[in-house]
């Protein structure tokens, strides 16, 4: 592992830190995930974001199941060091399981948490069955 890569950042009691992935053109927050230190090197490596599955206890490219890769443009750490932007081109506009652009499709409206954004693709067309 690339010792200068990974000294600035501060792992939790787990080994994770925050990942954000952020469209470079458009500055949009897609996703929040995690990240260990093999999937940060594994990133930085291939130029393609990679994350740690809290649920799966795994690391995970994204887009390996539904081709929603993300090309990594930049990676940001913040000034506390536990937490990572990254901007990236997201393959295929999609980067939410739910086959939204976004994970952050809802929006407070007062009252009530709404669906603001449409869903671009079925997951049952990205996945074949419901994630």
């Amino acid at each position: 592992m690339d010792k200068n890569l990974l000294e600035a950042v501060k792992f939790d009691e787990k080994g994770l830190v925050c990942a954000i992935a952020q469209d470079a053109e458009t500055k949009r927050v897609l996703m929040v995930a995690w990240m260990n230190a093999e999937a940060l090197q594994k990133t930085v490596e291939t130029g393609f974001a990679h994350y740690y599955s809290r649920s799966r206890q795994k690391q995970w490219m994204k887009g390996e199941e539904s081709g929603h890769t993300q090309k990594v443009r930049e990676l940001r750490l913040d000034c506390d060091g536990d937490a990572i932007v990254m901007l990236i081109a997201q393959n295929g506009g999609i980067a939410c399981h739910t086959g939204r652009e976004s994970c952050f499709y809802k929006v407070w409206r007062g009252s009530a948490w709404e669906t603001a954004d449409a869903v671009l693709k079925d997951e049952k067309e990205i996945y074949g069955s419901t994630h």
